[in-house]
């Protein structure tokens, strides 16, 4: 793992917008791996100002987005395939049907868990993978205990994550309980894979995940046994590493 730390939250979201160029610079028609959730969401308006500003193209990338809620249509507001569009890809050139999101509402579960796989594979694996990291060390909605080889796939959201992302909700009554994720195995595939972080209160999911030993509970120290992962955080994410303590 290369880990950098950032002053803050904008100086984490710049420096994360500009790897995410930077790989569209090399390869134009780059596989990109998405995350929903807060922690990106400077980093898409960093993207979004560089395409408009300064002519980044996002026609020729591809995109897959790591989960959605079960049982959320696409249109409803909280639902990650309404959250990207509201966020990023309503505001740069991406052809839509270059834009893979899991779909909540599927009838067959396991056959669309399948197809997301073929998907993947089918335009080559994912070339950069963007991840956050959960307070309980989850990635994607991978929650503790899962397996590292498991693919796309059904989970079941822990209290925890159900408790985070109630702030999202009316109550936290209306926070789906279950998920499509992709799995350990199939984030471990792709070839880069960018871990963002902010904020004191992801500082121990941090720390366990980067200096931690491997181990399923906390799913985001599996990424240590990948050979590209790069971790961008700010200071207070930091601030639990004994590696960078003053």
């Amino acid at each position: 793992m290369l880990v950098s730390v950032h002053e803050d939250y904008g100086a984490l979201s710049k420096a994360a917008a500009r790897f995410v160029a930077e790989r569209i610079g090399r390869k134009a028609d780059l596989i990109l791996g998405l995350a929903s959730g807060s922690t990106p969401v400077g980093m898409y308006q960093e993207l979004i100002r560089l395409h408009r500003q300064e002519g980044l193209s996002f026609s020729n990338v591809t995109t897959f987005n790591l989960d959605e809620y079960i049982g959320l249509p696409k249109s409803h507001p909280q639902s990650f395939y309404q959250f990207m569009w509201r966020t990023f890809f309503s505001h740069i050139d991406i052809n839509p049907q270059s834009v893979f999101v899991p779909d909540g509402m599927t009838s067959d579960i396991q056959a669309h868990c399948a197809w997301y796989e073929e998907e993947i594979k089918h335009r080559g694996g994912i070339d950069l993978q963007i991840l956050g990291i959960g307070s309980n060390g989850h990635i994607g909605f991978n929650e503790p205990g899962s397996s590292q080889s498991s693919r796309t796939c059904m989970t079941r959201l822990s209290r925890q994550t159900v408790r985070d992302n109630a702030r999202f909700f009316k109550t936290i009554d209306d926070v789906p309980k279950t998920a499509i994720t992709m799995g350990i195995g199939t984030i471990l595939e792709a070839e880069e894979i960018l871990l963002l972080a902010s904020g004191e209160a992801k500082a121990e999911a941090v720390r366990a995940a980067v200096e931690g030993p491997i181990t399923a509970m906390v799913p985001a120290s599996s990424l240590q046994t990948h050979r590209k992962v790069y971790v961008m955080i700010d200071r207070a994410a930091g601030s639990k590493l004994r590696q960078l303590a003053a």
